[in-house]
């Protein structure tokens, strides 16, 4: 309804003085300590907020869209028009209570000027052809592991496709790389087999990343486990061959302190680490998706913003007899060097 009948119905609302349901339960529970009068100064609020555990914030939450649940529920009763869930949609959670890609600020998906995106099915990519242009100096990748537990994500439907462990253990990876680095995130279930599969490729495992991941309040951010609840991520460290050009040993930190963020998303911290240990370098990401576009990076997978397929651009670099191909220029050169011709 318009301004006029939307304060009549909140009259009408506020003169029932029945507690609500959600209320009552509160209640009857333990309090969070998120229960702010408004007399109490703000840095009285902020403390009571800092010291909410993840179950009190929850909870909060909840109470909140109980809330506003028993409000709807009231307005229909009288007769007042309520957006559709499709007009006002929520947020979509995976498994850990984090947002769906899908779902965070279209602003993150703002191509970078000078990043390099290709957008096709990795299994399909024409990836001799990317060798023949290029060899990289460091490649990340951030599988999407088949999980086989019967139920892994507890009803949450995954915001990407899973492949099974043939379909990422037959990528031509050593091809793209002579002399460099490996950077793999690896679930818990796939720990010995990534390792076994870096050997595969002819790469050493020399290192290992651990992400610790936060709520916005700097507390571990905790999710399901088997045995234990899991508050970390592992990217296994692979070498292969000589140490790549300008590269500068320890320096950067084995260890990110980071918020966790969109399904899947891992902390922009690896790509300042790998950035640190090898400066200017040729950087390539397998399996990358909208949010992982970086400037003087080449992502690659099936979700990126970018060229179709790199098979075309092989066939229509075939059938050019001007020889133009891949450029891939490291930081350090002038910005328009970075880019891909037909």
């Amino acid at each position: 309804g318009g301004a006029g009948s939307t304060g009549t119905a909140s009259a009408r609302l506020g003169a029932r003085k029945t507690p609500s349901p959600s209320k009552q339960s509160m209640s009857a529970t333990a309090q969070p300590p998120a229960q702010i009068d408004a007399g109490q100064s703000k840095e009285a609020a902020r403390s009571k907020w800092e010291a909410a555990d993840e179950d009190d914030l929850r909870r909060e939450v909840q109470a909140y869209r109980n809330e506003l649940d028993a409000v709807k529920q009231k307005l229909l009763k009288l007769g007042e028009a309520v957006p559709d869930e499709d007009d006002n949609k929520r947020l979509s959670m995976d498994s850990d209570g984090d947002l769906a890609v899908e779902d965070l600020d279209p602003s993150e998906w703002q191509v970078p000027e000078h990043c390099i995106p290709i957008r096709g099915d990795v299994r399909e990519v024409a990836w001799e052809k990317l060798a023949g242009k290029c060899q990289f100096d460091v490649i990340m990748m951030d599988p999407p592991w088949q999980l086989a537990t019967a139920n892994p994500t507890r009803g949450v439907a995954l915001g990407y496709q899973q492949l099974c462990d043939k379909n990422i253990t037959d990528l031509p990876v050593q091809s793209l790389q002579t002399d460099g680095f490996i950077f793999v995130w690896v679930i818990n279930a796939k720990y010995k087999m990534a390792i076994d599969m870096l050997k595969n490729w002819g790469y050493d495992l020399v290192d290992e990343i651990v992400w610790v991941k936060l709520t916005v309040n700097r507390r571990l951010a905790k999710s399901h486990g088997y045995y234990l609840q899991h508050a970390k991520e592992v990217c296994l460290v692979g070498k292969k061959g000589k140490d790549p050009p300008g590269m500068r040993g320890g320096l950067a930190s084995d260890i990110i302190f980071a918020e966790r963020r969109g399904q899947s998303q891992k902390p922009t911290e690896i790509y300042e680490i790998i950035e640190q240990l090898v400066p200017n370098g040729k950087y390539l990401e397998i399996f990358g998706r909208k949010n992982n576009l970086r400037n003087f990076w080449v992502t690659v997978g099936n979700e990126v913003c970018g060229w179709n397929h790199l098979a075309d651009l092989a066939a229509k670099a075939e059938a050019d007899t001007d020889n133009k191909e891949v450029v891939v220029e490291p930081a350090g050169e002038p910005a328009q060097e970075a880019k891909v011709e037909p």
